[in-house]
């Protein structure tokens, strides 16, 4: 009796250290920690277009007298500086170059190396400007101060949608957009801007063409000098009558005979009375 319960406990003690190593090893897979995902960055804004205006004024236009201005008087670095260095872009007024043919030559050729340049900056305004945006600039915010500072303002007016862009001595009109992608505008105008800094009065324009001569009619050409014309006619009336046929210079011939004869008669007649 006493080695049966000797057994049960030797046997109830092998299963109470045998049961926490089953329970270990039977035991369900750990649960998975929760992942922790960084917030995803915000998009970046889009970088703004680069715009060469050397090569778009290049070949649009045709506009070479005005780039000519710019490269001349350096002020084109200071348009690609505005046009591409900072947040608020420019707008650009570019005369063609018939424009610039329109004034007589004297009315840039005095200007000192410093008027040239502010005559070049004066085409542009230190922000960009959209075609709907300029009917806000006919108000309160008229004059618009332009690149070339000071004084050196515009009176900018939209007319039913026709903008013109005025200066002292011109108040030339916007013909088309050329180029107009925030942050660079760039608008054809008909006339150059005449700043009252630069030219004290009216620039004086170049004289019209002489009109082409007109073409003489072919029958004044053709027809003879005055003294020449009485023997013009007597030859060719002299050539009509020798290109007459044989019959009628016959008739003629004989025609002559017959007056010759009553002449004759008559003579007789008058001699016997």
């Amino acid at each position: 009796m006493e080695s049966k319960a000797a057994m049960m406990v030797t046997i109830l003690l092998c299963c109470s250290s045998i049961s926490p190593a089953f329970a270990q090893k039977h035991k369900g897979p750990p649960a998975a920690a929760a992942v922790s995902l960084p917030p995803s960055p915000a998009p970046s804004p889009a970088a703004p277009r680069h715009v060469d205006l050397a090569d778009l004024l290049s070949v649009a236009g045709p506009f070479h007298t005005f780039l000519d201005l710019l490269e001349k008087t350096d002020v084109l670095r200071t348009f690609q500086s505005q046009a591409n260095g900072s947040k608020d872009g420019i707008t650009v007024f570019v005369p063609k170059d018939a424009a610039f043919a329109s004034l007589a030559r004297s009315a840039t050729a005095n200007l000192t190396s410093d008027q040239l340049k502010s005559l070049a900056l004066y085409h542009a305004l230190p922000r960009y400007y959209s075609l709907a945006e300029f009917n806000r600039l006919g108000g309160a915010a008229s004059p618009v101060p332009t690149l070339a500072g000071g004084e050196y303002t515009v009176n900018v007016t939209d007319d039913m949608g026709t903008v013109h862009v005025g200066s002292m001595w011109s108040n030339p009109k916007i013909s088309s957009s050329v180029y107009s992608t925030r942050p660079v505008a760039v608008y054809e105008v008909d006339r150059v801007l005449l700043p009252m800094q630069i030219f004290r009065t009216d620039p004086p324009m170049a004289p019209s063409p002489a009109p082409a001569p007109d073409a003489k009619p072919a029958s004044d050409a053709a027809s003879p000098l005055p003294g020449k014309s009485s023997s013009a006619k007597a030859k060719a009336d002299e050539k009509k009558s020798s290109s007459s046929p044989p019959s009628s210079r016959r008739g003629a011939g004989i025609a002559g005979y017959f007056l010759v004869l009553a002449a004759s008669a008559s003579a007789g007649l008058l001699l016997l009375c």
